[in-house]
């Protein structure tokens, strides 16, 4: 057996609360609440475990992690444990005071979340909830500390087309990094789906003006474009393999290879409550399910791309077709292909009627429909 490399990355999901209520959200459809929570001394200890298994990164994400006010203490034991620490964060509740104290214990990078460049549509796509002019104090707040500021901006439907005007704001805004992620359907996204799905064509234009952009920033701001599984006929290597890279802590301590794999049944994922994370990484089935290649079947058995890809998303496979060992729809050369070709070709007829409604992630886990 091929000894297993250490992870990477940690994503640490502290809270699976929210002031946002976005329908884009990839935090499953049933969500930990506050009292399943793992404690400050479990976090501690994670993090701790994770700097001897060998994670140089951890993203300390939810949720919106400022609603923990022991943040401070988990990033301590994160920087004492010798990992970089990166706060992803809607930017609510994000002041200097705060942010101080942060700085104070370690953090060292602040990725913030965008919705849209104008204020009106960032609040609408956010769930109504005001939270444009919290953004812009976040964002300024994090640039007064002499902090990276990377935006995380979630590309869909109803924001593609305005994608010149987010790359300008985050210019203004002053970001070291701007990433364009288009939306990975896991969670609140696959619900509303046919919502967010955009156009092929909107998509074309996008990738054209990020190359443009691209050209224009080189060397001055670092542009990313995260390309959208359903288009373009290639399986990608979703969190650079199964078990591979990185790993997932989620609120109640489950530990995932992927974040969206909260949602296989069967795959009986450990908890951090119960196990190391030596043991969870190296040892537990779950972890080892479908990492390498030697679960596969064909046609990704005999694929050249094998190596590469793996197979692609296991959750995406999972989601599209009920069997998470099935190859990824989003390979051109996979049975269940022509599925996903039909989902695109629904999304090219234009924007879904304005009756059938979204549904707006809350904090208990039901969704609001308007």
């Amino acid at each position: 057996m091929t000894p297993v490399e250490p992870p990477w990355a940690l994503l640490a999901e502290l809270t699976h609360g929210c002031p946002l209520h976005c329908a884009y959200c990839s935090n499953p459809l049933e969500l930990v609440r506050r009292s399943g929570e793992l404690d400050t001394g479990s976090w501690c200890r994670v993090m701790c475990q994770a700097g001897e298994l060998g994670v140089v990164q951890t993203h300390i994400s939810g949720g919106e992690p400022l609603l923990r006010p022991d943040l401070p203490q988990i990033v301590a034991a994160a920087d004492t444990a010798g990992i970089h620490t990166q706060l992803v964060t809607s930017g609510i509740g994000l002041d200097a005071a705060r942010l101080g104290a942060l700085v104070d214990a370690g953090l060292r990078s602040v990725q913030l979340s965008v919705q849209h460049a104008d204020p009106q549509a960032s609040d609408r796509i956010a769930g109504r909830r005001r939270s444009f002019a919290d953004k812009a104090r976040a964002a300024a707040v994090v640039r007064e500390a002499g902090l990276p500021l990377g935006l995380n901006v979630v590309l869909h439907r109803d924001n593609l087309d305005v994608l010149d005007a987010i790359v300008g704001l985050g210019l203004d805004w002053g970001a070291d990094r701007i990433e364009l992620a288009n939306t990975q359907f896991y969670g609140w996204a696959l619900l509303n789906r046919k919502q967010l799905l955009p156009s092929r064509s909107q998509l074309t234009r996008a990738r054209e003006s990020v190359e443009a952009w691209k050209t224009r920033l080189a060397g001055r701001t670092e542009l990313v474009w995260v390309v959208p599984d359903y288009f373009d006929g290639t399986a990608k290597p979703c969190m650079g393999g199964w078990g591979a890279v990185s790993l997932t802590v989620a609120p109640d301590g489950t530990a995932l290879p992927c974040p969206a794999a909260a949602a296989m049944p069967g795959l009986d994922p450990p908890n951090v409550r119960e196990r190391s994370l030596e043991w969870i990484w190296r040892e537990s089935p779950a972890f080892n399910a479908y990492r390498g290649t030697g679960w596969m079947a064909d046609p990704c058995r005999s694929c050249e791309r094998r190596d590469i890809d793996f197979g692609g998303c296991r959750c995406q496979a999972y989601a599209l077709t009920g069997d998470a060992a099935r190859p990824d729809p989003a390979c051109h050369l996979a049975p269940d292909h022509p599925l996903l070709r039909g989902i695109v070709s629904e999304s090219a007829l234009g924007a879904p009627s304005p009756a059938v409604p979204r549904s707006f992630r809350t904090a208990a886990g039901r969704g609001d429909r308007v």
